[in-house]
């Protein structure tokens, strides 16, 4: 479908390559493409992007968590009835779900939490949720989409736990800091969100786009004053706190674009 031209907008030969600021498809150089004085981005002359077109679809926060939790309950419940085809149904009603099963569950509803909250920010901003991260198993909670940049957001609900910095060295030792639940180890938590940063960094063609990444802990045991910390780079903090971090940075970026960016390379799941 051909774009019509606005006052704001001239139809040009691209000198350098680009992106459609609309769906998000590569424009090479040499191409024919249309640019907006107003934004000072370039879209395509035959692009779907018109202003019927539906955004990315934004996922459905805790889907694919659910979805394990449903899958491994059932196969639990079709072993237990298979093994014992008399009393199977008395012991699945006397019995719980194992804890590595009911883990699923608790964080489904961790991320349905966390994505209640973010319907709080701005029209400007956009949000998409449990995102696949292609080649692997693993997804991405939450990666919200602002004026001043893009985070990316790992919601875990450890309920009455704390989460707390650890450091040490930093005079005679090298300084090295840790992330401790309930005194827990929590490293796997921070390597987590820096592969799935690196990921989103990766697949953003404006180079310099600013990402950071977020471990958001719902109904932690956080203090009543402080509490919330960054841990190699990245932020440990609760929900409320999501809304101030996403707006305190100036930067301004290309939010339609790189919304569109990102929902083409992580699906939803």
């Amino acid at each position: 479908m051909t774009l019509e031209l606005g006052p704001d907008d001239k139809r040009m030969r691209l000198r350098y390559a680009g992106s459609c600021r609309l769906c998000g498809e590569p424009l090479d150089a040499g191409m024919d493409a249309v640019y907006e004085r107003g934004t000072r981005a370039v879209r395509c002359i035959q692009c779907p992007g018109t202003a019927e077109t539906v955004d990315p679809e934004p996922g459905t926060a805790g889907k694919s968590a659910r979805r394990e939790y449903e899958r491994r309950k059932q196969n639990r419940e079709q072993r237990i009835r298979t093994a014992h085809p008399k009393v199977g149904g008395l012991i699945l009603a006397l019995s719980d779900d194992p804890q590595s099963t009911q883990a699923w569950a608790q964080g489904a509803i961790g991320e349905e939490l966390l994505a209640q909250r973010l319907t709080g920010l701005p029209d400007t901003f956009r949000v998409l949720h449990d995102r696949c991260i292609p080649g692997t198993r693993a997804n991405i909670d939450h990666i919200v989409i602002g004026p001043s940049g893009v985070w990316v957001i790992d919601a875990k609900r450890y309920k009455n736990k704390r989460p707390a910095l650890y450091i040490e060295g930093g005079i005679i030792r090298p300084r090295t800091e840790h992330l401790r639940i309930g005194g827990r180890d929590g490293r796997k938590l921070i390597d987590g969100v820096q592969t799935q940063l690196a990921q989103v960094t990766a697949a953003l063609e404006e180079a310099g786009t600013p990402v950071t990444g977020v471990l958001c802990f719902l109904e932690a045991d956080w203090p009543l004053i402080g509490g919330s910390f960054t841990v190699e780079g990245i932020h440990v903090l609760w929900p409320r706190l999501v809304k101030r971090l996403t707006e305190a940075a100036p930067q301004t970026i290309d939010v339609d674009l790189t919304h569109a960016q990102l929902a083409k390379v992580f699906p939803a799941a």
